[in-house]
């Protein structure tokens, strides 16, 4: 992996502030999985995590890990899977349980898991929640740079559009080409999407490990998420492996410009929680 302080010496001052400005804050995402409790450890108090809805597992398992994390002292944000809910009487059960635990921010995805109810997409999981009711003040949904393996770009433009009006934010999800994600902006600005954006990066990971929390995943869930994303395997087993501030520093002109609107970073961390906030600070030190 390239050292941090030699991989930043391209950029000028302006670049590396607006750099460090969305760094220095970062989102973390987390993994409902037995590791999860002594990973967060690693992380700055106070930190934002957010926790996955696994398929594996339950919407109730996500919230059991949120209730830990808040107790901790974590600024939670939950992941709900449209997928995974299965009517309205849950989704209430939700949000009340969420309310309970003073959390006022979640993620909202459509889910990689077979439908177990009601709801086939987080548009309509929006919906449902404005007919409830509800606390939240900060919702995200997601957003497809290199699009997505089985819904046609046109939809996701579409689905962005509908879901604007309800969210707080879009999360892009996992590319490692500043290009595509720079371009995807502009698109969305062009487009009269003006939600802002939170650049989504994969963490710092050893390979085993990735390996196995994959399997840990499960092994559907891992086929449609290779599917999704089919640079990452070569991008983290090729020599030297995978280093997040060449994508940071690739999107420094498009961070610092304000059209953009891009308010932060989302870091994949694969539960992989020190090696990547070792990286990041680091990183920072250098900027």
């Amino acid at each position: 992996m390239t050292s941090p302080s030699s991989a930043c010496s391209g950029l000028d001052r302006a670049a590396k502030a607006a750099v460090r400005r969305i760094l220095e804050h970062p989102k973390f995402e987390v993994l409902p999985l037995k590791n999860v409790l002594d990973q967060v450890r690693w992380l700055p108090e106070g930190a934002t995590v957010s926790i996955t809805a696994s398929p594996t597992k339950t919407l109730e398992d996500t919230m059991s890990v949120a209730a830990e994390l808040r107790l901790q002292g974590f600024d939670v944000v939950p992941h709900l899977s449209a997928r995974m809910t299965h009517d309205k009487m849950h989704l209430a059960g939700l949000l009340a349980r969420m309310e309970q635990l003073e959390i006022s921010s979640i993620f909202l995805v459509g889910g990689d898991a077979p439908q177990r109810g009601i709801f086939p997409d987080a548009y309509s999981l929006l919906m449902a929640m404005d007919d409830i009711g509800h606390h939240l003040t900060d919702i995200g949904v997601t957003s497809y740079p290199e699009g997505h393996a089985v819904i046609p770009d046109a939809k996701l433009r579409q689905a962005l559009h509908d879901k604007q009006p309800h969210a707080s934010y879009m999360t892009t999800q996992m590319c490692f080409d500043p290009a595509a994600i720079a371009d995807f902006i502009t698109g969305c600005r062009a487009d009269g999407i003006a939600l802002p954006v939170q650049i989504g990066i994969p963490g710092v990971a050893d390979r085993l490990k990735l390996i196995q929390i994959s399997t840990r995943i499960g092994v559907g869930q891992s086929v449609r998420f290779l599917s999704k994303h089919r640079g990452l395997v070569s991008r983290f087993i090729k020599p030297g492996g995978y280093a997040p501030e060449d994508l940071l520093e690739g999107l420094a002109s498009v961070v610092g410009d304000p059209a953009a609107a891009i308010v932060g970073v989302h870091i994949y961390t694969f539960n992989q929680c020190e090696t990547t906030e070792r990286w990041r600070q680091e990183y920072l030190a250098s900027l």
